[in-house]
Formats: structure tokens, sequence, C-alpha cells
């Protein structure tokens, strides 16, 4: 039997009733996303030094997926037309995207990586990925891939929620 405090919670503070394992979840995905906050501004820096920490996103979205119009940039990122364009415009701005009408939908802008934009990405991107190998090294290839495949997962599953 556990004792319990007056305030509901056991002896060591823990939450009567608290699933354990959930509960180390939720503070390894609190120092995980701290951590890749802190990093996005790192890597956003590295990119250019006026370029804000969520446009680094932006970046990896329009080098993994091509042109893409603004507004399914924004869908993709779940903010508000007038929030993407003003992300876009400082982007256009520093150099690293660029803007042009769709030639299918006159009223529509598409959105594409300019040459510098790619290549300081690209430059960052690599990177980061020789970062990851560094310090995963004394991680077996199968415990990498199995990270990957589990948050592959979580992130799928989070975005069936979100529609």
């Amino acid at each position: 039997m556990q004792n319990t405090g007056a305030d509901g919670t056991t002896a060591d503070g823990e939450p009567i009733g608290v699933d354990h394992v959930f509960l180390a979840l939720e503070r390894e995905l609190a120092v995980f996303l701290r951590r890749a906050r802190a990093s996005s501004g790192e890597l956003a820096r590295e990119v250019h030094p006026d370029l804000e920490p969520s446009a680094y996103g932006l970046l990896m979205r329009l080098a993994d997926a091509g042109t893409q119009r603004a507004t399914g940039l924004a869908g993709f990122f779940g903010v508000g037309k007038a929030t993407m364009s003003r992300q876009l415009h400082a982007l256009e701005k520093l150099g690293l995207i660029a803007r042009e009408p769709d030639p299918a939908d006159g009223r529509a802008v598409l959105v594409r990586l300019t040459g510098e934009g790619s290549d300081r990405f690209t430059r960052v991107r690599t990177g980061r990925r020789a970062q990851y190998a560094r310090r995963l090294a004394a991680w077996d290839r199968t415990e990498v891939a199995e990270l990957a495949r589990l948050l592959h997962r979580l992130n799928a599953e989070q975005e069936g929620d979100e529609v």
C-alpha cells in the first residue's frame, strides 16, 4: 500500500493513479521538444543569421515536397494565410524562396526554394544529419531504425487526430 499525501500524491510526490509509463513518456517528450525548439533556432541561424526559428521547418517542407502553394503550406503547418504570408515575405526578403503566380490558377501563389535557399538549407541539413550520426554512433543501426519507425508512427497518428 502506498502512502498518500493530503494533496492526492504518493510519498514520492507523484499523482495517485498515474500510469508511470505515460508519465515517463511525457517527461521524455518534454525534454525532446525543448531541445528541438532550441535546435531549430540554431539551425535557422546557420541557414541565415536573420532567419526565424519557425522558418526552418518551412524550408524543410519546401526541400522535401518541392514547389507548394502558399495556402497548402499554411494548411500543412496549421497557420492562417496571413501568418504564412508574413513568413514567406521574410524568407523572400532573405533570398531563400521565390513566389510566383500559379499558372493553373492566377489567384494562387507557388513557393519554391531559390538556388541560394536550397544550397544553404542543404548544407545545414547535411551537418545536422552528421551530428545525429555522431550522437548515435554507439547505437545499433536497428535501434536507430526502430526509433525512426516509432516516431513516424507517433507523428502519423497525431496527424490523423488533427484531421
